[in-house]
């Protein structure tokens, strides 16, 4: 009978933070402005990298890319996380829910490979400096970042054809957005198939490219321990310490979200974390990477992040 009431199915109602109602006003007016504030710093970052030819670098040119991405996915769900707190419990089409969920994973993963990027990036900028601007070229720059839209499409098209394929026994998620784990939720009979699929694109999705990053880093520190002077290498470990700060703020958050099985998820948790990273870090991304630096608090800066010497390949048109 559940079966049957649910199988035609058109709407999903998101229940929010519908347990602290109370503190609705106050969450509302925080986001908005946590909201506008990332808009405009990493508005600020692409605005200052286009506008200046000597910042036209591959470092520059993926960070660029990483403050649209970060743009793109927090106004994916800022609407509806707004919506939610203004009115209560807010009703979502079964379309719009799809759509949110692949257009979330889709930037999310992208991030997720665009920081393995900017880790390779570093890797030939300082294990290999006397090859740097042939290996990272224009084009390798332009394909990598291809490379990262594709697999964002490719995870997000299977985890929402996995999730909204399935028969529902539900259309309550308690969440503020159509997240993955409270989806699962909703999903009848034995879902464990679905959760191993989703855990196993999760696993390409977050932990290829971690990896990737964690031997990227590897071999640096390994080539920075044997630089000659203690001035190379703290030139050699400012270059790094951003991008390092950014990756653990945001594979810690998404990895403890996305691959643990369903019988661990905690509502309340969960909303925490998806805050911690769709919210939050696209805010502090601009802040550790460049808005902290005296040049750019200044107008048009030479260097942002404060390695003229290391990877300066310039990207040419």
């Amino acid at each position: 009978m559940i079966l049957g009431n649910l199988s035609g199915l058109s709407e999903f109602r998101l229940l929010g933070f519908s347990e602290i109602s109370h503190l609705h006003p106050l969450l509302f007016v925080v986001l908005l402005s946590l909201y506008v504030l990332t808009l405009m710093a990493n508005a600020v970052i692409v605005f200052i990298i286009n506008s200046d030819n000597t910042l036209h670098t591959p470092m520059y040119f993926f960070l660029t890319q990483l403050s649209c991405l970060d743009i793109c996915y927090l106004s994916v769900i800022t609407p509806t996380i707004l919506e939610n707190l203004m009115v209560g419990t807010v009703s979502i089409s079964k379309t719009r829910c799809a759509m949110q969920m692949f257009f979330f994973l889709f930037f999310g993963v992208a991030e997720c490979f665009l920081l393995a990027a900017m880790s390779l990036d570093r890797y030939f900028a300082i294990c290999y400096p006397l090859h740097y601007t042939v290996i990272m070229s224009s084009r390798v720059c332009r394909s990598l970042v291809a490379g990262t839209y594709i697999c964002g499409a490719a995870v997000g098209l299977v985890h929402t054809l996995i999730t909204f394929s399935s028969p529902l026994c539900g259309s309550a998620i308690d969440h503020f957005f159509c997240e993955i784990q409270p989806l699962l939720d909703l999903l009848c009979g034995n879902t464990f198939p679905r959760e191993i699929q989703v855990i196993v694109v999760a696993i390409f999705a977050i932990l290829s490219p971690f990896l990737l990053i964690i031997y990227s880093y590897i071999r640096i520190i390994y080539t920075i321990l044997h630089m000659a002077s203690a001035e190379s290498q703290q030139k050699a470990f400012s270059t790094c310490s951003s991008h390092l700060l950014v990756v653990t703020l945001f594979y810690g958050t998404a990895g403890s979200t996305y691959l643990r099985p369903k019988y661990s998820y905690c509502a309340s948790v969960d909303k925490f974390l998806s805050l911690s990273y769709s919210v939050v870090t696209p805010l502090l991304n601009p802040i550790i990477y460049s808005l902290r630096s005296k040049e750019v608090k200044g107008s048009l800066p030479e260097e942002i992040l404060g390695c003229r010497e290391l990877g300066r390949g310039k990207i040419t048109s």
